[in-house]
């Protein structure tokens, strides 16, 4: 674990105890060097983690101080219709539920559409029975991997906003990226980690790199893909290619490795990088000895599948504990303005690069 991480858990520990109670001065930066054998910058990064997560606040001039979280309980509502087809949500949810300041908070669960793509007249109801509990504010988790998603979540946030209610976006927008939209977003830099997974592909020897996803992509995803292509223009290899497709189909990948000859293929997430290295078992193509492959989110099953895969660790807890804090900011402050709030992520090295086991950065 990273040593700013080490502190940020130490001090996340103190507080949920009671050894630091709400109000209370934290040591100062100078102590926190000393007691944890720690470099300024370190120190600094642990305490920006820990008020993202809601725990501190920081004051120019007098120092880091414990959260005093208001006595006023609120209802919040999730309205996550993919739940249990994208398997972030589970986890960032728990990270609600775990999160110091939702002991005083409710959640309130929306329907979730699974077993179909669901129509604009499904989605919209989901919506409209969530608000019927008059929550304080919504979670949402617009819908992906969609011919119409971008229309109905612009239905289900218009709904939201006709009702009044804050809203709070996790992990994508509801419009195409680069687009934003007026809503707080909760998440990680997808084109940050576009670029620092395309890199280490680079670094691993790659010539041949390709970014590969599911058709209708994601915002996040996009974004993925956009930081790929900016970390491939800046090497002389001069080989792009983005495919969206059916990663289960053998046909069509076969046909892009024939193309495009890749050595390298960064895939849109976890699970379409297990169907990929599936598919690639199939033909005869060894993984990572032809063709070296990364993933994103750090899944539960990405150190299970039959070569551990490489890809970058989404601290979804954490972003779940920090999307409560905006959300109580939000209805606190309702005219600042909209904001992307990003938790910092970890590239997982595993064994579908080729580089060594269980290294991170």
């Amino acid at each position: 674990m990273a040593k700013y991480k080490d502190i940020f858990e130490s001090i996340k520990q103190s507080i949920d105890e009671g050894t630091y109670t709400a109000g209370l001065r934290l040591p100062s930066e100078n102590d926190l060097v000393r007691t944890y054998s720690a470099s300024r910058v370190t120190v600094g990064r642990a305490l920006r983690e820990l008020q993202d997560s809601g725990y501190v606040e920081r004051r120019a001039g007098s120092g880091t101080y414990v959260k005093t979280y208001t006595s006023k309980q609120y209802t919040f509502g999730l309205l996550i219709p993919q739940l249990g087809r994208t398997e972030i949500f589970e986890p960032i949810c728990q990270g609600m539920v775990a999160a110091q300041q939702s002991k005083s908070h409710v959640l309130v669960w929306g329907k979730s559409i699974v077993d179909h793509d669901p129509t604009e007249a499904e989605a919209r109801d989901v919506c409209l029975r969530l608000i019927s509990n008059k929550p304080s504010g919504v979670f949402f988790a617009p819908l992906e991997a969609s011919a119409h998603q971008d229309q109905i979540n612009q239905t289900l946030a218009g709904i939201l906003d006709e009702a009044g209610v804050p809203t709070v976006l996790l992990d994508r927008d509801i419009v195409p990226y680069p687009n934003r939209s007026k809503y707080d977003l909760v998440g990680i830099d997808n084109r940050r980690a576009g670029n620092l997974v395309t890199r280490h592909l680079i670094e691993a020897g790659c010539k041949r790199i390709g970014f590969i996803g599911k058709p209708h992509l994601a915002p996040s995803c996009i974004a993925r893909a956009a930081g790929y292509r900016d970390a491939i223009a800046n090497t002389n290899l001069g080989v792009e290619f983005c495919e969206t497709f059916d990663s289960s189909d053998e046909s069509s990948l076969s046909e892009i490795i024939r193309k495009h000859r890749p050595d390298g293929l960064v895939c849109s997430n976890d699970f379409t990088a297990a169907q990929v290295m599936q598919v690639l078992a199939g033909l005869g193509i060894g993984v990572p000895d032809k063709i070296r492959l990364v993933g994103f989110d750090d899944v539960k099953y990405a150190s299970l599948v039959s070569v551990p895969l490489t890809t970058i660790h989404q601290p979804c807890a954490q972003i779940g504990a920090t999307a409560v804090q905006a959300m109580i900011q939000r209805i606190e402050n309702p005219t600042m303005p909209s904001r992307d709030i990003f938790v910092d992520f970890q590239l997982v090295v595993r064994q579908s690069s080729g580089a060594k086991n269980g290294s991170k950065s």
